[in-house]
């Protein structure tokens, strides 16, 4: 498994994972993205605030992910019905 030294948001990480580098780098950029969009628009609130902030947004996204990951999944096996059903009139 690949061990990983980084600095994100002016903290060093060490940790191991079975991601890739890519993967790893295309998280570190996403966060520090939202990271200083926040900062740009939270004047001066604390680091820790807005790593929260971050947190809960980022936490938000994942959420309503999962909910569209939710109806899609249920109209692809409504779908799949659908299919199966004519399939079988025939």
């Amino acid at each position: 498994m690949p061990e990983y030294n980084l600095n994100i948001l002016g903290l060093d990480l060490n940790f191991k994972t079975d991601a890739g580098p890519e993967r790893i780098e295309q998280a570190r950029a996403y966060l520090e993205k939202r990271y200083t969009e926040l900062q740009s628009r939270g004047g001066k609130l604390s680091k820790e605030r807005l790593l929260i902030y971050l947190a809960l947004g980022l936490a938000d996204d994942y959420l309503q992910s999962d909910i569209r990951l939710s109806d899609l999944q249920q109209r692809v096996d409504e779908l799949v019905n659908k299919i199966d059903s004519l399939e079988a009139d025939n």
